[in-house]
Order: C-alpha cells, then structure tokens, then sequence
C-alpha cells in the first residue's frame, strides 16, 4: 500500500515522472547489481583470479526471472543487509563450481554503490535530457520577446520598463550555469566502487587495482583514485545541485503564479479545459503545474541537509545510519527532481505571453511608471536633484488628482519651457526607457548559440 505521494499511483505524477521511477525501480536496482557483479567475475577472469569460463557462467544465470524475489525479501528482513540474500540468490542458480566465485572478494557497500552510480548514470542523462529541452524552450521565448516591453517591478511594484526578452534572458542565463555545473558534477559522479572491507581490496592481494580498472571498463564507469566508502562528498553535492536547480524552476514558477494573478495577467500556465479549475469558484484558472515546483524546491532542500549528515561517517567503513539514510535520500531526490523538470518543461514549452496585457499595465496608475524616465530627461538641463524635485510634484499631482503623469506634466510651466509635447511623449514612450536590455538579450542568445544549442 502507497505511503508517500511518489508511490501513489495517485499523486506521483504531479510530483516525479514515470521514467525517473522506473529508473529506480526495485527491478532496476536489482539489475545494476547483477550488472555489477557480472563485471566483477569478467575483470577477474580477465586478471587469471577465477578461472576461465566461470564469468560467462555467472553472466548467463544473472538474470532477474532467476531471482527469488521474494526469498531475497524475507531473507533481507532477518538479516538487515541487502546484498547477502541477493548473492544468495545468485549463487542457487549456479552450478556448484560456479556459485564458488560469486561475489569474490567484494562486499556489500561495493555492490550498492556502483550498481546506484550505475541507476544514477541512467537519471542524469534523463536529468539532462529534460535541461537541455527547457533551455532550448526558455531561448525561444528570449528571442520571440526581445522588443516585449512590460512593466520591471521591484518589492513586486512598478518599478521600471523592461522587456520580457531580458527576463527571459535572467532565467536562461542562469540554466546555462547550471548546465555547466551538470557537466562537472556528473563527471565526479559516474565513478565505480569496488575494494573490499576497509577499501584495500586485500582480498585479492596486490591485484584488486588490475580488477578495479577492467570492471570499470567494462561498465564504462571511471576508476577512483583512492576508494570511496566513505566520502560521500560526490554524492551530497549533486543532492546539494538538485536543489539548486530546483530553486530555480521554483523561482520561474513564483513568477509565473504571480503575473498570473486576476489583476496582472501577463503570463499563463498553458490551459486546457478543466486544468486548474476550482471546485467553486467557476471563473478561475489556478496556476496548478506551478505548485508542484514550487513544493519539490522546498522538499529538496531538507534532502540536501539530509546528504550532508551522510557525509559524516566513521574510519574507514560507515555503520551508523548514514548509508540507510542515502538508500532514502538519493532515489527520492532523482524522482524530485524528475517532477520539477517534467513540470517546469510543461509551462515553458507552452507559456501564455500576453504582451498586449503587459503594455497595458505599465500605463497604470496613469503611467507614473515612467516617472523616472522623465527625470533622466531634465537631468542634463537642469541636474538629477533639481529634476528629481520637479517630477516628484508632477507625480505627486498625478496621484492625488488621479490624472495620468503627462497631463500632470504638461501642467508644469517649468517642464514645458524646456520640452516640447513630442519630447514629453519620447520621454513617456516605454520602450524608449529599456535601457541595454535588448542588447543584453542579444548577448544571452549570443551565448547560447556559441555553447552549441544551434
């Protein structure tokens, strides 16, 4: 019975997506361990420790029909480690000469950690599948909306014109920084672990690094330097790049909800009918893909600080916890992290941008918007305090008599005295006050061609 929103066959795909829960499925971790000890037995036959032709027998019965699954499962419950009753399996479908060679001279952390680096080699590459999609879908946006003026807020007021292009542009610059902190992390990631007890691999004398390095061939996994039984460093920072990633989207996704809103309306979920419905308010279109992403950013950061506590192990073989708490941490962080992509991807291939709604609310509030672009206007002729003191009474009459900001500065006598209407109306021309913003677009797209998206 489903205890978590990931297992619910409910809820799971709000929050995870169903290649990313395949990729840690029960069956495919069991593969990556047979996988693994496949490997094992072809490098050491390879290296003359077993004998010629066991490998090819250990590789034709490792398969997952050959496993008692549920023999494995009641053996695991009474002895508390996992990889004892799988090799125990293994070992019942091999021949007696055979089943002698299994498992030779590796233990349990070997098996769990290269056949996890094997089920996290499949999730990066989902991981930056969906990346690279949103990137491309976010580039598209920046190049359709470079000229798009809108309104810049700041402390979520009008502040200043921008265009959507140069917001655009904030988000796909920072993606591609984290597509490259991707590249470095998954090159630390994909490493293989096999070395014994206490990482020396003294069971096989002075020969485990020769197995070492044809295992990893084999499963095309790079060779540590030194064994890593307990550095988990790797590990806790690609939770620790998940939740950045994912505070990413989740800052997307605020934006979206927020410009969203009844009284805004610039941007939009894309909708279809029933999607975001309330189930009393028939006029709403709530921004319900939003949400999930905004809820995983929050969940992946406690994983995050989860991980870091599994770094903290004891001399040269961690017993206290801390491997229990990665078997929890890590297949929930990739199906997190999964739900965050697939969503953010949903929203981004098919946002709404309504740009006649955008030059629409820069003129709220009778444009006062561009209070600031008329100052910067006097300020050559007369200096920045004195244009300040000028624009701030046309504004404040704008307000208090509720009139727009050029009727109040076309009743200025000292304003009018040194611009004409035309220039009063440039002045107030919003697009004349985006400042390098489309230039800075223009150098984004620049970049993002120039790192091989086209």
């Amino acid at each position: 019975m489903p205890t978590s929103l990931i297992d619910s066959s409910y809820f799971q795909d709000m929050f995870s997506d169903s290649g990313m829960r395949l990729i840690f499925s029960d069956e495919n971790r069991l593969q990556k361990w047979l996988n693994t000890e496949v490997a094992l037995a072809e490098a050491q036959e390879e290296v003359g420790i077993i004998p010629k032709g066991i490998a090819q027998q250990i590789k034709e019965v490792a398969r997952i029909e050959n496993i008692d699954q549920s023999a494995m499962k009641a053996e695991f419950d009474r002895v508390g480690f996992p990889i004892l009753p799988f090799v125990h399996q293994l070992t019942k479908s091999c021949d007696s000469e055979t089943a002698r060679w299994v498992h030779y001279g590796a233990t349990t952390q070997d098996i769990l950690d290269t056949g996890t680096v094997l089920q996290m080699r499949e999730g990066l590459q989902w991981v930056e599948d969906e990346l690279n999609s949103i990137i491309v879908a976010i580039s598209i946006q920046v190049k359709t909306h470079r000229d798009t003026v809108m309104a810049g807020r700041t402390f979520q007021q009008l502040a200043a014109p921008i265009t959507f292009g140069y917001k655009a542009s904030v988000w796909l610059d920072e993606l591609m920084r984290h597509k490259e902190r991707f590249q470095e992390i998954r090159r630390r990631i994909l490493v293989g672990q096999c070395s014994g007890a206490v990482g020396t691999f003294a069971t096989l004398g002075n020969r485990g690094l020769e197995v070492q390095e044809k295992m990893f061939e084999i499963l095309k996994l790079d060779m540590p330097d030194v064994s890593w039984h307990v550095a988990r460093d790797r590990w806790s920072e690609m939770v620790q790049y998940f939740a950045l990633l994912s505070a990413t989207f989740a800052k997307i996704a605020n934006e979206v909800a927020i410009l969203m809103r009844s009284e805004i309306g610039e941007l939009s979920e894309p909708f279809e009918q029933g999607r975001g419905a309330s189930t009393t308010l028939p006029q709403k279109r709530n921004p319900i893909t939003c949400e999930p992403i905004i809820a995983v950013a929050h969940k992946l950061r406690e994983l995050a600080s989860s991980q870091l506590s599994a770094m903290i192990q004891e001399h040269e073989r961690g017993a206290l916890g801390q491997m229990h708490l990665e078997w929890m941490v890590i297949p929930e962080a990739f199906a997190l992290i999964s739900g965050s992509l697939k969503n953010s991807r949903f929203i981004l291939e098919n946002l709404v941008v309504d740009d006649k709604q955008m030059k629409d609310n820069i003129m709220l509030g009778g444009g006062l918007i561009m209070s600031e672009a008329v100052m910067m206007g006097l300020a050559p002729k007369i200096g920045k305090e004195n244009a300040h003191n000028l624009v701030y009474k046309a504004a404040g009459r704008a307000w208090d008599s509720k009139i727009s900001l050029k009727e109040a500065i076309m009743g200025s006598e000292e304003i009018l005295a040194m611009f004409s209407e035309a220039e009063i109306d440039g002045l107030l021309d919003p697009l004349n006050y985006v400042g390098v913003a489309p230039m800075m677009v223009d150098r984004m797209l620049t970049k993002y061609k120039n790192i091989g998206y086209e």
